[in-house]
């Protein structure tokens, strides 16, 4: 087991791996730019080293300071938690030349998830349901035209590098086909420093399922179920659960069969994420792979009881899966908030400032992973996620039901936040029923 480990990330995925770090027994190295300089969780690290100024172009992305650190900071591994290098093949790749582990996939199968039409053949191959679509990438308008005809409107362009939305353009004429097309090639050539775009058929009102893995270095796969993360802004998400809602037995389990098929043919191993896009009908579709812990991960921690964080860290170190498939419980629901310093009656524009006042929730089955606190300055450099306020109750009616407390206690000032829109989504009668789909943020406010 390692002894010492770099956590390459900042906020509260860094305070959460340098917990579960210290339950283990291994000393921590949190890396930090002057924005975080002075960050309460940077503290409870062995080491801190700043890595340099407050732009993340400047620092939490760049390789080259990130290992000096780690070398500096003599650790065996690196965590990237998720954001930033976390599915970056090439940090990988450049961690293990140096002899340093990465708490991760390999870096071949995660280059080759990370293209999505690289990923889409991978899923063909594993015999994972893929939409309609080009067999690689567009090139020419004319052809975009051919495919959209044959496979019929509407249809949705998409980056093959990247995520986020960037890159996204959904198209219901040829018009619309031509334009999108321009647009989403500079998009994602402006993000990703890859125009490369791909057409399939665009499904409409879709839920987003996505299911949770593990897989080890000695073939042993496994799958933590489900979850349900179908309220979206800006191909964002806002809220998680699982088990996903209404979603019948005989589909839960395909769904989560075919992501182990596909991690095995990928030749995957540590943490990652599949997500699929399920139809009105039920009939479901992949869309990626996420080669890292996701933002949600706390969903799948509650329903099964495992320390997802400790699973990545043994499995990087080399050790069996301690999981079996049939002992992997899913009890109760479980649900979470992503809490954003956004201001969502403004379009969702970020909210910097400094938290005047502050009251977290607490109550049986509530948890709050954060590294904020009264007097802490959001700055505007990092994406504005600040807080995940997690229930977990036996029925997802209870988990509901908490959930409107703990939102009716919790008082954050000083900065805007989607508490606000929150209240209103756990309130809203199609919620409360489980009939949303990815549009009913957009549809509905």
């Amino acid at each position: 087991m390692f002894q010492r480990i770099l956590v390459a990330n900042r906020g509260e995925i860094a305070l959460r791996v340098i917990r579960a770090c210290h339950e283990m027994g291994i000393e921590t190295v949190a890396v930090f730019s002057e924005a975080d300089r002075g960050a309460h969780y940077l503290s409870l690290a062995d080491e801190a080293i700043c890595i340099g100024p407050p732009s993340a172009t400047d620092s939490y992305l760049m390789i080259n300071r990130i290992i000096s650190a780690a070398e500096i900071g003599n650790v065996q591994a690196i965590h990237p938690g998720y954001g930033f290098l976390a599915e970056n093949a090439h940090f990988a790749e450049v961690c293990r030349s140096c002899n340093i582990e990465f708490i991760g996939p390999p870096h071949e199968a995660m280059a080759k998830l990370g293209d999505k039409v690289s990923a889409r053949e991978i899923a063909k191959s594993a015999n994972v349901h893929v939409s309609p679509g080009t067999e690689g990438l567009v090139t020419n308008e004319a052809e975009a035209i051919k495919v959209a005809k044959e496979i019929g409107y509407p249809v949705l362009i998409k980056a093959t590098a990247g995520g986020g939305g960037k890159g996204m353009r959904v198209a219901r004429n040829d018009i619309s086909l031509k334009a999108g097309l321009k647009a989403a090639a500079a998009e994602a050539e402006a993000a990703f420093k890859n125009a490369g775009v791909y057409i399939e058929k665009y499904i409409e009102n879709p839920r987003h399922i996505e299911v949770q893995i593990m897989a080890d270095n000695h073939g042993n796969v496994v799958h933590l179920w489900e979850r349900d993360c179908s309220l979206q802004r800006r191909h964002q998400k806002l809220v998680e659960e699982s088990p996903a809602p209404h979603l019948p037995h005989s589909v839960r389990e395909d769904i989560c069969k075919a992501a182990c098929r596909l991690i095995e043919t990928a030749g995957y191993t540590n943490a990652g994420t599949v997500e699929f896009l399920v139809g009105p009908d039920n009939q479901f579709y992949f869309i990626e792979v996420n080669a890292r812990i996701q933002v949600e991960h706390p969903v799948s921690e509650l329903v099964t009881g495992i320390d997802l964080i400790k699973q990545q860290i043994r499995v990087a170190a080399g050790e069996k899966l301690d999981l079996k498939q049939k002992n992997i419980p899913c009890q109760g629901s479980a649900i979470e908030l992503r809490i954003n310093a956004e201001d969502p009656e403004n379009d969702f524009r970020g909210s910097p400032g400094k938290i005047t006042r502050l009251r977290v929730p607490g109550g049986p089955g509530v948890r709050f992973d954060s590294h904020i606190y009264e007097g802490y300055t959001v700055g505007p450099y990092y994406d504005s996620l600040i807080g995940k306020l997690i229930v977990h109750r036996p029925t997802r009616e209870e988990s509901l039901a908490c959930m409107r407390r703990c939102l009716d206690e919790f008082v954050i000032e000083g900065v805007k936040t989607t508490i606000p829109l929150a209240k209103k989504i756990f309130n809203h009668s199609a919620f409360i029923e489980g009939k949303v789909d990815t549009t009913f943020i957009e549809r509905t406010w």
